[in-house]
Order: structure tokens, then C-alpha cells, then sequence
């Protein structure tokens, strides 16, 4: 998606966030991608966030490492993740607004670990910000050519496991609206004239009366050869 449709998105929603309510039925990928990564952190003295959005996810991992530097490159996303940080106690975050899009302004072999929660997969290129040893970590909805541009940009030891066993289970038919509607690339499914795409869709996700979206996402990892 283009910069302005994040921009858009962190005005409107006050960040890189779902506006819709719903609850988790069974453990989601996310909530393993969070728990293996604080017992990865604190083996690392500095730390880059790829894509790293409003900011509310960096500044809560900074308790398990020394430094973490975010980026993105919605300039929306880093006001409000500086906002984030002013009013917060964290000392040890900076955030930067940059794209892969362009030459990143970060050192060569600046970061022990990067993680990469939803962010640009594009980072892969960007070996260059990890010594030898580095270690890559991500989560995606999408990794269909992550394992081949791992192996082009020099990485080993790579691990993609499938999760798709939790479920988000919405209250109603306005909160999955709203949640379809914050998903990148879709139309805005809460308005009157998406109705019947709508109902298709709801017809789609509900099963014995409940309206629900099956996780599927991926965890990847992989170390710098």
C-alpha cells in the first residue's frame, strides 16, 4: 500500500491499529511471534523494528533490550510514535521516518537483530545492517517469496512455520465492517454503497451464527551467512 494510505490510516484510526472489537479463540501466531521475540531480545545490544507504525509495540519491547531504533515510512505513524515516546518513561528508543524504498540511514552491521512485525518484507535486502551472525526475525500474513530472497541475500538457518489454528471472533456485523475496512487494499465496507460486497463477505465468515476470520499467518526467521 502507498505511504498516504498509512498516513490516512494513522489519523484515522490514531495509528496502525483495527478500529474493530473482537476476541482471540485459541492462541494467535501474534502472541507467539511476541512471546519468542522478548526471549530473543536481550541477547542483543541494538535492535531495529522494521515498519514499526505508531510505536506502541516498539517502546513496549524496549524493556528486554538496550536500544531499539524504529522505522517506517508513514511520516503520520512517526509523529504519533514520538508522541508515544515524549509521554512515555523509555529512554532507549528512537524512531526514524525512512523507506526501503530508498537507501535506509542506518551503518552497516548497525543492528544485532531485526524484527519485522508486518513491516516490509523488503528489509531482506538490506542485509548490510546485520554482521555476520545477525539475526532476521518476522511474521506475515504472506511469505510467498521470503524464503527465496532470504537465500539470494545471503541468509541461513531459515525456519517459516504456517499458523492458522486461532480465530478473531466479532460481536456484530458493524465491528467486522470495521474491521475489513482496515485492512489494506480494501474499499471501506462500513459505507452504504459497499453493502452488498459486505454481505457477501459476512456470509463468508459465518459459521453456526458466528461471525469469525481464521489467522493465517506465517513466523519466519533466518541468520546472516
Amino acid at each position: 500500500m502507498s505511504m498516504e494510505w498509512y498516513d490516512m490510516i494513522a489519523l484515522r484510526n490514531g495509528g496502525y491499529r483495527s478500529r474493530a472489537r473482537y476476541i482471540w479463540e485459541g492462541k494467535s501466531a501474534e502472541e507467539l511471534f511476541e512471546e519468542r521475540l522478548i526471549k530473543m531480545l536481550p541477547d542483543y545490544t541494538s535492535v531495529l523494528d522494521a515498519g514499526c507504525g505508531h510505536g506502541d509495540f516498539t517502546l513496549k519491547m524496549a524493556a528486554y533490550t538496550p536500544h531499539i531504533t524504529g522505522f517506517d515510512n508513514s511520516r503520520e505513524m512517526i509523529r504519533i510514535a514520538q508522541e508515544r515516546l515524549i509521554s512515555s518513561a523509555v529512554q532507549n528508543v528512537d524512531f526514524v521516518c525512512a523507506t526501503t524504498k530508498e537507501e535506509l540511514p542506518f551503518q552497516d552491521e548497525q543492528f544485532g537483530f531485526i524484527y519485522n512485525r508486518r513491516g516490509p518484507t523488503s528489509i531482506i535486502e538490506y542485509g548490510r545492517l546485520l554482521p555476520q551472525g545477525g539475526v532476521l526475525f518476522g511474521i506475515h500474513t504472506d511469505v510467498t517469496k521470503v524464503r527465496e530472497r532470504l537465500e539470494r541475500n545471503g541468509y541461513e538457518q531459515i525456519e517459516i512455520e504456517e499458523y492458522y489454528q486461532a480465530c478473531m471472533i466479532f460481536p456484530d456485523e458493524h465491528e467486522f465492517a470495521l474491521f475489513l475496512a482496515d485492512v489494506p487494499g480494501n474499499p471501506d465496507y462500513t459505507r452504504p454503497e459497499y453493502s452488498e460486497l459486505f454481505q457477501a463477505k459476512l456470509k463468508g465468515h459465518t459459521i453456526d451464527g458466528r461471525i469469525l476470520v481464521r489467522e493465517h499467518k506465517y513466523i519466519w526467521k533466518a541468520v546472516k551467512a
